[in-house]
C-alpha cells in the first residue's frame, strides 16, 4: 500500500522535511556519543525525538516548537 514518490531523479523536495531531521540529529546528537549496543541507541534517538518536538525551537516556524506550532494549527481548523 505505499506510493512511489513521483520526481524525478535529484530532486529531494519529496523528502526535505525527513532528510533536515536526520541531518539534526546526526549533527547536533549522535556525532558526539559512542554506543555499546542497539538498545542504547534507540534510547538515545528517542530522547532526541522527545526533545525536538516539544523543546526545540525551530527558526522555521517562528520559533516555536513542532507540538507548539501543530496544536496552533488545530485551534486554526
Amino acid at each position: 500500500n505505499m506510493i512511489q514518490s513521483m520526481s524525478r531523479r535529484g530532486c529531494c523536495w519529496d523528502n526535505a522535511v525527513q532528510e533536515r531531521f536526520f541531518r539534526n540529529l546526526k549533527t547536533e546528537y549522535l556525532n558526539d556519543l559512542s554506543f555499546i549496543n542497539h538498545p542504547s541507541v534507540v534510547i538515545a534517538v528517542e530522547r532526541y525525538i522527545s526533545f525536538y518536538n516539544y523543546r526545540r525551537l525551530n527558526s522555521a516556524i517562528n520559533y516555536l516548537t513542532p507540538v507548539q506550532k501543530r496544536q496552533g494549527l488545530l485551534k486554526v481548523a
